[in-house]
C-alpha cells in the first residue's frame, strides 16, 4: 500500500511522508514485562515543549546580515537578491549527472541566540527562484560548550527542475550532531550538549552573463527542545469552528508518476499542502498543469508531488521543501515550527489560518482512521463542539471522504509525543508537534496576533 519509513533518512523525527502502515493489531504502547506504559516525568504536568521559531523578512533584517554580492530589495514584500555576482563555480549535480557552471553571491545572517539551546533545528525559506536560478540554505551552530559546528546544507533548492534537482545532502555530521534529510540534531542529547545559537547563510545562483537573480523573502529556522514523552497532557477544548478547506485525496494518485515517491500513495505531504494552498486562494493555470495526463483527477496534487520532490531522500515530505512550495504561489508565506498543544491549533483556526500536522501511530490509536502510518501528514481545518479535531485527511479512498472527525485526546497525544512503539513493538520516535503553517503574505491584525502567539512574526 505504501512504502515504509526509511531509517536512513530521517531517524531522529518520524519521517513526514505519506508512509501508511496496513492496518493490523499492532503491539500496544507498554512495557513487554510488566504490560504498563513507560514511565512519563511529563504526565500530568503543564505542556512543556520548548520551541523558539526566528526569521529574517523585513529590509532592516536583510541589511543586518553580511552581503557578499547580494543586495537587500524594498518593497511591500522586502526580499534579497543577487546584485553583481562574486564569480563562477562549477556544480556536480548528483541527481542528473550534468555539471554546470554558476555565478553566485551570498548573504550569511546575524547570529542568533537560541532563547531555548535546542537539540533539533529545522531551516525554512520563502523565495522565487526564476528559471537559470536556484539556492542554497546552510546552518552554522555553536554549541553550548562554545565550540562550532561545520556548514551544514539544509538544502538546496529550485522551484523547478530543469536546472538542477532539489535536493537534501546525506553524510553530513561532526561526531557531535548531524543533519538527517531537513533536521539538525544532537547525536546524544543526554549528554547535556545544546545548540546555543546559529547563523544561516544563502547562497544565490544564476546562469553566467544572465542578469537573474532569485529572490529570498523569508529565512528562520526553528529550534527546539522537547521533553521525551510517550504521552503529553491533555489541553482543554476552548474553540468550535470549522473552516472550509478543498478536499483532497492522495489515494486516488495511486501509481501515477511512480518517480515521485511511487505515486500517490506516499503523496500525503504535497496532498495536504495543495488543500491549503487553495484554501488561500493559490490556482495553477491549465498552461502549469499540461504536463499531467489529462485522464488524472486532481492534477494539481500531481503538480504539487513533483515540485516537492527530494530527490536524494527519494521522497515528497521534505519539511522545507514543502514550505518553500507554498510559498511559490503568489502573496503565500511558509514556514516549518513546532506546536505545543491543541490550544495552539484552536489560535490559529479562530484567525482562520489551518495547519498542516504531522504524526506517527498505530492502527488502533487513532479512533476512525483505519490504518497505522509510521510518518502522516494531514490537515487540521477545525474542532467540534465537544473539542474534537477536524481534519481533511488525505489518506481516504475519495475527495469526499476526506473529511475526518478524530478524538481530541487521541490526536493530540500522537502529534506531541515524541516517543511511541512502531508495529514491531520497537522504540520509535514521534514528531513531538511539527506542523507546517502557511498564511497570506500580509496577514490581517487577528492573523498577525494568531501567528505571533505560536511563535511566528
Amino acid at each position: 500500500m505504501s512504502r515504509a519509513e526509511h531509517p536512513s533518512r530521517r531517524t531522529v523525527l518520524a519521517a513526514a511522508v505519506g508512509a501508511v502502515v496496513v492496518s493490523g493489531a499492532g503491539p500496544a504502547a507498554a512495557d513487554s514485562a510488566t504490560g504498563a506504559e513507560p514511565a512519563d516525568p511529563d504526565r500530568g504536568q503543564a505542556p512543556t515543549p520548548t520551541v523558539e521559531y526566528h526569521a529574517w523578512t523585513t529590509y532592516d533584517d536583510w541589511c543586518r546580515g553580511t552581503a557578499h554580492g547580494t543586495r537587500a530589495v524594498p518593497g511591500t514584500r522586502p526580499g534579497l537578491a543577487i546584485a553583481t555576482a562574486l564569480g563562477a563555480v562549477a556544480y556536480p549535480d548528483p541527481h542528473t549527472g550534468r555539471t554546470s557552471n554558476w555565478e553566485y553571491a551570498t548573504w550569511t545572517s546575524p547570529v542568533h541566540t537560541l532563547s531555548v539551546p535546542a537539540t533539533e533545528a529545522v531551516a525554512s525559506w520563502n523565495a522565487h527562484t526564476p528559471a537559470g536560478t536556484w539556492l542554497q540554505v546552510e546552518l552554522r551552530g555553536t554549541y553550548s560548550d562554545g565550540t562550532d559546528t561545520p556548514w551544514y546544507v539544509m538544502g538546496r533548492w529550485a522551484a523547478g527542475d530543469q536546472d538542477i534537482r532539489r535536493t537534501s545532502v546525506d553524510d553530513q555530521k561532526d561526531g557531535r550532531s548531524a543533519v538527517w534529510t531537513d533536521t539538525f540534531a544532537i547525536d546524544d542529547p543526554t549528554t547535556g550538549l545544546r545548540l546555543a545559537s546559529y547563523r544561516l547563510r544563502l547562497t544565490l545562483y544564476r546562469k553566467p552573463g544572465t542578469g537573474l537573480t532569485p529572490t529570498v523573502w523569508r529565512l528562520g529556522a526553528m529550534g527546539s527542545d522537547v521533553p521525551d514523552r510517550f504521552t503529553v497532557p491533555a489541553s482543554t477544548p476552548g474553540l468550535a469552528q470549522e473552516l472550509v478547506v478543498p478536499r483532497y485525496s492522495q489515494e486516488i494518485h495511486t501509481g501515477q508518476y511512480p518517480e515521485y515517491d511511487n505515486g500517490g500513495e506516499a503523496w500525503c505531504s504535497p496532498t495536504s499542502s495543495q488543500m491549503i494552498i487553495e484554501y488561500w486562494g493559490g490556482r495553477l493555470t491549465p498552461e502549469q498543469l499540461a504536463w499531467v495526463d489529462p485522464s488524472y483527477a486532481d492534477p494539481q496534487v500531481d503538480n504539487a508531488a513533483r515540485f516537492t520532490y527530494d530527490y536524494q531522500y527519494q521522497g515528497c515530505g521534505n519539511w522545507p521543501f514543502n514550505a518553500a512550495y507554498a510559498a511559490t504561489y503568489p502573496d503565500l508565506q511558509g514556514v516549518v515550527t513546532r506546536l505545543r498543544s491543541l490550544t495552539d491549533l484552536e489560535a490559529l483556526i479562530a484567525a482562520g489560518i489551518p495547519a498542516i500536522t504531522s504524526q506517527s501511530f498505530l492502527s488502533g490509536e487513532l479512533t476512525g482512521a483505519g490504518y497505522g502510518t509510521a510518518g502522516h501528514l494531514m490537515t487540521v481545518i477545525g474542532f467540534t463542539a465537544a473539542g474534537d479535531v477536524i481534519a481533511n485527511d488525505p489518506n481516504s479512498p475519495g475527495d469526499p471522504a476526506v473529511r475526518r472527525v478524530y478524538r481530541r485526546r487521541e490526536f493530540e497525544n500522537i502529534w506531541l509525543r515524541t516517543k511511541r512503539y512502531n508495529a514491531s513493538g520497537k522504540l520509535s520516535s514521534g514528531t513531538g508537534g511539527v506542523c507546517y503553517l502557511y498564511f497570506p503574505a500580509r496577514p490581517s491584525p487577528g492573523q498577525r496576533r494568531a501567528l505571533e502567539s505560536v511563535g511566528v512574526r
